[in-house]
């Protein structure tokens, strides 16, 4: 009953004085301010009035961001200074009402109904009612201010510079997006340095990539590096099931924002209210999130905007956002965070790396871990080598070595390793003459990606077995290198059709990105001389109903795809034959050991008889591994012969008086 009462308190003083506070109740904006603020720049905590500041406090504390400034204390003061508190928890016992004072001087007598109720409520409550509000005036007197002084000692100890911030240091593989966010800090630190050559700043910003590539932690070091107002919020925080609070969370949040101005605001995964207008489908549109959608394209850049408020926004998906709020003077640029390059990948495992616990040098790794992970987001990194620890953990190492690394890495591109997993005999032995086809047939092959290892090892939901490469990042590739990668793929099914004489479903993810891989040369890339210098690419929309061509062009394609497979799986299966006897016997090999790496392949099969002119991945992890072991016995025969001089040396001067080093 006494929070009740606190609450209510609380509710009827602070709505009085800002009725549209941002932090009012359930249907008000939630937002997480990062920077601190003096308490004469504090807009908000002036603004909400004294009562108003406890609800603040009291959402921080439960959020566990608390902001600290130096009017804490006189804050209090006016909070402890308000009457109905005062109500709440003094202990002296209200006084009756005087209805002498309330009627008029020449009317003495009280009405004999009202008195003769009061006489019969007060003859009739002095037994229960009297002990229960005796009892609550205890307990509010000496809870309330206990209540009070602990939001105080947790205002003091909850220190948000406690927690921990990302600055620009932390953020790595994408130094071009750092350079452009870096220029809206500069311009909000010395507007004058841009004013005074006429220069405007972009009012908006749009972080464009895929999942996992650091654009949110982009933003956090952008409010960790400036020391402006850094306003977050995401954009499913704005869709509510009632009707229009979305807009009105809009209007707060930048109302909050230019009250704090200069500040930024970013809003996380901006597609959820920010999709083009008009594609509700059948089900006539969303009109509360094209409300939400038309109010925040007023707030970016309307009637009765001012300046001084740069929007950021994160999304992986800019194709449906719509092109309002993609015209300059709302979000002028789009930065692009694409996936990193190996360079990049280098920078994202140093950083990484240092935080780790390793037998070597974090450089000793992060080359070679990059070389192995192409096409890895920033994520992903971070998430191999959280594994790679939690492996080491759960071996009861003490360090962590490249050991653990190999197998993080199969368990994020694979899945959970499933040891326990039951499979016959048969199974089995088709598993491991399915991946030997792919080793072998990848290894003939001039342009295949080069095979780090091959394993019949259960791993995820549905893999018995994988073959994994080191596949090489070029930007273009040739119809020769894709024709290849087509008959390398269909390995697994020409062994298993040659030596064991029978074919498998395990065939079924090989050809789905056979069909994926030969529809996309033969309709969107143009290989195709019957189709012609013609592209189809495929939509991601679902509503997409029609296709844009004829069903004669439809015939046309699936004609070529049908024949492209075909003459790919006859190479294949004319190379199967040709080492037949390879395929069994690495077969049998992986029946024994389960794993291969490149080094087993190599006793095999030899060298590859085709090397590439430039370096691949794989040879730039071959080759740093290589360096990095002679660097290792360098410093011994360094150290070794350093001792070996001083022994000389002192030994020369011991034996002669006058010595003499050339």
């Amino acid at each position: 009953m006494m929070f009740l009462r606190i609450g209510r308190s609380i509710h009827r003083s602070s709505r009085s004085i800002f009725n549209k506070a941002p932090f009012s109740g359930g249907n008000g904006l939630e937002l997480i301010i990062l920077n601190e603020l003096s308490p004469e720049n504090a807009c908000i905590a002036r603004s909400w009035g004294g009562l108003g500041f406890v609800r603040r406090y009291l959402t921080s504390i439960g959020a566990g961001k608390l902001v600290v400034n130096g009017g804490t204390l006189s804050e209090f003061n006016s909070v402890f200074a308000n009457p109905r508190l005062i109500r709440l928890y003094c202990s002296e016992t209200p006084k009756k009402r005087n209805y002498e004072n309330y009627y008029p001087k020449n009317k003495k007598e009280i009405p004999k109904g009202n008195n003769q109720k009061g006489e019969h409520k007060e003859e009739s409550g002095t037994g229960d009612q009297g002990n229960n509000q005796d009892f609550s005036t205890k307990f509010q007197s000496f809870v309330a201010p206990l209540l009070l002084l602990g939001f105080v000692l947790s205002s003091i100890f909850m220190n948000p510079r406690e927690q921990k911030q990302v600055f620009f240091k932390d953020v790595a593989g994408c130094d071009e997006a750092k350079q452009e966010i870096m220029e809206f800090v500069h311009f909000l630190k010395n507007p004058k340095k841009y004013e005074e050559l006429g220069a405007k700043i972009p009012k908006g910003a749009l972080l464009v990539g895929p999942p996992g590539t650091g654009k949110t932690l982009l933003a956090k070091a952008t409010a960790g590096e400036s020391d402006v107002p850094f306003l977050s919020i995401s954009g499913s925080d704005f869709m509510e099931m009632f009707v229009g609070v979305g807009p009105a969370r809009v209007r707060s949040l930048f109302q909050e924002a230019r009250q704090c101005a200069p500040s930024i605001v970013f809003i996380d995964e901006i597609d959820a209210i920010g999709r083009a207008r008009g594609r509700g489908g059948f089900s006539g549109g969303n009109d509360e999130r094209e409300s939400t959608l038309n109010q925040l394209l007023v707030e970016m850049d309307g009637f009765g905007t001012t300046s001084g408020v740069v929007v950021l926004a994160g999304t992986n998906r800019p194709d449906i956002l719509d092109k309002a709020l993609l015209r300059p003077g709302r979000f002028d640029r789009q930065i692009t965070i694409d996936k990193p390059d190996i360079k990049g990948r280098d920078q994202i495992f140093r950083i990484y790396l240092n935080k780790l616990k390793l037998d070597k040098e974090p450089s000793y790794y992060s080359q070679r871990l990059a070389a192995l992970t192409p096409g890895f987001a920033g994520a992903d990194i971070a998430n191999v080598c959280n594994e790679a620890a939690l492996i080491a953990a759960r071996t009861d190492s003490t360090l962590i070595t490249m050991q653990h690394f190999e197998a993080a890495i199969d368990r994020v591109i694979g899945g959970l390793e499933k040891k326990n997993k039951v499979i016959s005999k048969l199974e089995r032995r088709t598993v491991a003459y399915h991946e030997s086809g792919h080793a072998v047939a990848g290894w003939f092959l001039e342009h295949a990606e080069p095979l780090l290892k091959v394993t019949i090892v259960p791993r995820g939901t549905a893999a018995l077995g994988f073959a994994l490469y080191v596949p090489n990042e070029d930007l273009l590739m040739t119809k020769e290198q894709l024709f290849d990668m087509t008959c390398m793929t269909l390995g697994g099914r020409a062994a298993e059709q040659v030596l064991i004489g029978k074919i498998s479903t395990g065939a079924q993810n090989d050809l789905e990105k056979v069909t994926k891989m030969t529809y996309a040369q033969v309709a969107v890339y143009g290989f195709s001389d019957k189709v012609g210098l013609l592209s189809f690419p495929q939509r991601d929309d679902a509503m997409e109903m029609t296709k844009p061509y004829s069903s004669k062009t439809a015939a046309i394609i699936d004609s070529e795809v049908r024949e492209w497979v075909a003459k790919a799986y006859g190479r294949t299966l004319q190379l199967i034959k040709e080492h037949k006897e390879h395929v069994a016997e690495i077969a049998e090999l992986l029946l024994e050991k389960e794993v291969l790496h490149q080094e087993d392949l190599v006793r095999v099969l030899g060298e590859r008889p085709f090397k590439s002119s430039e370096p691949t991945n794989y040879d730039r992890m071959r080759d740093h591994h290589h360096l990095n072991q002679i660097l290792f016995q360098h410093n011994h025969w360094k150290v070794f012969l350093s001792v070996f001089a001083k022994f000389e040396i002192k030994n020369t001067c011991k034996s002669t008086e006058n010595p003499s080093f050339g």
